[in-house]
């Protein structure tokens, strides 16, 4: 019998241990964003399984998208997206945005974008790039309410039973918590056109709703144009924000519910003399809660560096008899206001009732403030006997009245199509800040000399848009 030499053995046996070997690779999920990833696995098995996400359309460069998403999602830059319907980002998933992306809401379906608590939404655009979310209808044709609009839900306190509420406009969509640090994402270097729908009384979709947001998440360069409600509303939370822009809303410009608590500075709001809710439209709109009972955490934001432009843009000016107040205090609101011009209202400053109390024990603030141009400047329930004057020009609140909007030299604020906010220069405005108050010592407030929010600087440059009606999105 012929003999294998022995270096051939141990070559043959060395041979079938590789081949073994490489026939024993271990299989299973090798892809990173399935929910069952193996960071082990060397082969696919077809195994991998994945969160649900949205239900997408594509037909050129637009996808629609519907439903909702429990998946990481990402909305690229070359591509339009629809919102068809209530759209979901729900807990533990991310929406992210490109700069320079175009999201349009759906008319026919009144598409709505819903970040829910533990969702984030990640939307940071640039002064050249900004984020835009418009209307479906074409140039000519887009309007108020064509689209719901944004909600961001967080997990930070409010004054609810409970901690917790659902958002208006007939979502699902509940917000608070016990985390005033709460993180849902950034929102930078956005516009928001055409939103807001008013369903019923109390029931209505804002441009950019804030519930239960908390101080983890960034909000900074934000225009909210066209809106058939509120511009703004915060219920309950803290978020701070800066450089907010309301422009031609229908209702409130900034309306803050239910013991919202952030910080705020460099906002300004323009309103269109024809255009006003039937409930009343004013500029500031602040209550503790809707009930107007004594819970806590109050509603206590602290605003510095407002201007808020109402529709009395000169003493001849036809407006639309629903606008009422540039400040509208009420329901043991315990708001607190600085370094502000408020122009062009039927009421410049109205408090209510059951918030005159606050008044003199100085939980609600009104500091180093202008009004101006405004048909009343103090208005209180017709039941009232309150001083409302006088507390205003109390001495060391350092306030101030001016009978014409001219009085304030600015350069051209109340231009709808292509207004200029900044003081001329001798304008009273460019001077009169304190930052004194121990409510803004803290580093979030800009201390800057000026009141209103513009000194020589004209942040809106660049990114806002005054003309979106004939802007064409492709």
């Amino acid at each position: 019998m012929k003999r294998i030499p022995l270096l051939l053995m141990l070559a043959l046996s060395f041979s079938t241990l590789l081949f073994i070997t490489s026939c024993s690779k271990k299989k299973g999920c090798t892809d990173p964003s399935s929910v069952n990833y193996d960071a082990e696995a060397e082969e696919e098995d077809g195994s991998c399984t994945y969160l649900p996400t949205f239900t997408i359309e594509r037909s050129g460069k637009t996808v629609t998208i519907s439903g909702s998403s429990q998946a990481d999602f990402r909305f690229y830059e070359d591509s339009i997206y629809i919102l068809k319907g209530f759209v979901y980002v729900r807990s533990g998933a991310t929406l992210t945005i490109d700069a320079g992306t175009v999201v349009k809401g759906d008319k026919d379906t009144k598409g709505t974008l819903i970040i829910e608590r533990g969702g984030k939404l990640m939307a940071e655009g640039t002064a050249v790039k900004p984020i835009v979310f418009t209307s479906s209808q074409p140039v000519g044709q887009r309007d108020y309410g064509d689209w719901g609009g944004i909600i961001l839900c967080g997990k930070a306190p409010t004054n609810l039973p409970g901690n917790e509420g659902v958002v208006e406009g007939g979502t699902d969509a509940r917000y608070g918590g016990t985390d005033p640090n709460d993180n849902s994402g950034v929102l930078k270097y956005l516009r928001i056109e055409f939103c807001g729908i008013p369903f019923q009384p109390n029931q209505e979709i804002n441009g950019l709703t804030l519930a239960g947001v908390g101080s983890g998440t960034s909000i900074d360069y934000i225009q909210v144009s066209y809106s058939g409600d509120d511009s703004f509303e915060w219920f309950g939370g803290n978020v701070n924000g800066k450089h907010l822009v309301a422009f031609r809303g229908w209702d409130d410009d900034f309306d803050t519910d239910n013991g919202y608590s952030g910080k705020l500075q460099f906002l300004v709001a323009l309103r269109d003399p024809n255009v006003a809710d039937a409930s009343a439209s004013n500029g500031f709109e602040s209550d503790n809660n809707g009930d107007g009972t004594d819970l806590q955490p109050y509603t206590s934001p602290i605003f510095s560096n407002v201007s808020i432009f109402g529709p009395l843009f000169n003493s001849s000016t036809n407006i639309n008899a629903q606008f009422r107040s540039g400040l509208h205090f009420r329901r043991i609101t315990h708001i607190k206001l600085y370094n502000s011009v408020v122009t062009g209202f039927p009421e410049g400053l109205y408090v209510s009732r059951i918030t005159e109390s606050l008044l003199g024990s100085n939980q609600l603030q009104v500091q180093n403030t202008v009004l101006a141009g405004c048909t009343d400047n103090f208005a209180v329930d017709l039941v009232s006997t309150y001083d409302l004057e006088a507390w205003f020009n109390t001495a060391s609140f350092n306030n101030s009245t001016y009978a014409n909007n001219s009085d304030l030299q600015l350069a051209d604020p109340f231009n709808l199509g292509a207004p200029n906010f900044r003081p001329n220069g001798g304008s009273p405005l460019l001077g009169g800040a304190s930052f004194n108050n121990s409510n803004l010592q803290d580093t979030f407030f800009e201390q800057v000399n000026y009141r209103g929010a513009f000194g020589s600087d004209d942040w809106t440059a660049g990114w806002t848009n005054w003309d979106p009606q004939n802007t064409v999105y492709e």
